[in-house]
Formats: C-alpha cells, sequence, structure tokens
C-alpha cells in the first residue's frame, strides 16, 4: 500500500507511539479495577485509545481514497517556541505564581501562530487563568502559590 496522505501516516504513528507508551509506562502502577481505580487505570486506557486513534488515522491515509498530502518541512522555531514557554511556566510556577505563569503561558506560545494577533493572545491568557482557578483551585481543591512569591502571600 502507498502512503498518500503522509501528514496523517506520521501523526498517527507519532499517537500510536505515544499511547502504547504511556499504556506500557501505566502497567508499572497498580491498576484497579473500574469501581476502584488506581493510579495506572486511567493513564492505561487514555495510551490505548490514544494508541487506537493513531492506528485508524494511520491506517486511513494508506486507504485510495485518501487525499493526496505531501508532507511538509518540520518549523524548528515553532517547536522552539512551544516547548520553551511550556518550559518557562513551568520554572516560574513557584516564583510567580499560577495566574501569572499560566497568561505567560498562554501568551508567548500563542507566538508560534502564523497569525499571532496580542489581543486575542491576552483574551486567550485571561480565560485560561479564570478556567485554570475554577478547575483546579476552586474545583479539586489543589494548592499551588496563585501570586509571586515576592509580593508575601
Amino acid at each position: 500500500m502507498r502512503i498518500k496522505n503522509k501528514q496523517d501516516f506520521w501523526s498517527g504513528v507519532m499517537f500510536f507511539a505515544i499511547g502504547t507508551g504511556f499504556a506500557l509506562g501505566a502497567t508499572s502502577y497498580s491498576m484497579g479495577t473500574a469501581a476502584r481505580m488506581g493510579p495506572g487505570y486511567f493513564p492505561f486506557w487514555l495510551g490505548v485509545c490514544l494508541a487506537l486513534l493513531g492506528s485508524v488515522v494511520a491506517i486511513t491515509a494508506m486507504l485510495p481514497k485518501a487525499e493526496h498530502v505531501k508532507l511538509e518541512k518540520f518549523d524548528w522555531g515553532i517547536a522552539v517556541i512551544l516547548l520553551g514557554s511550556v518550559a518557562l511556566s513551568g520554572l516560574l510556577l513557584n516564583y510567580l505564581g499560577v495566574y501569572i505563569s499560566v497568561f505567560l503561558l498562554v501568551f508567548l506560545s500563542s507566538y508560534a501562530s502564523h497569525v499571532f494577533n496580542w489581543k486575542v493572545a491576552a483574551a486567550n491568557g485571561l480565560f485560561l487563568v479564570v478556567f485554570v482557578w475554577l478547575a483546579f483551585i476552586k474545583g479539586l481543591g489543589l494548592i499551588f502559590p496563585l501570586w509571586p512569591t515576592f509580593l508575601g502571600n
């Protein structure tokens, strides 16, 4: 079989590899049951689902009815911006707090877009800060530093 849609094929292979890795890694944790899930239950089944999704995407890219698409050149600049913004956010979380580090993460990673707009990036950043506050701080009760440590909170 010939690969007609190389972009979908390699995306499917990537999903399959990551899903298989997570599923295999989760087997080192206690699985539990569906009624009493252990720490390995959710990552195992999430990995299995991701691997199945990757298989379907890769196989459909080889079907005769698949659209013929060539693989574009990998843009290392975008990868550096995205990975750098995530790493910077993780490094600054304890010093700047959740609110500022999440906003910086969204705003800086928006530079990876070819159609960057600072107003849209700021609005997305504010929305995600509110979402993180509602979901993780209020909803789940997780304890994170909310504001910078040098402010004395």
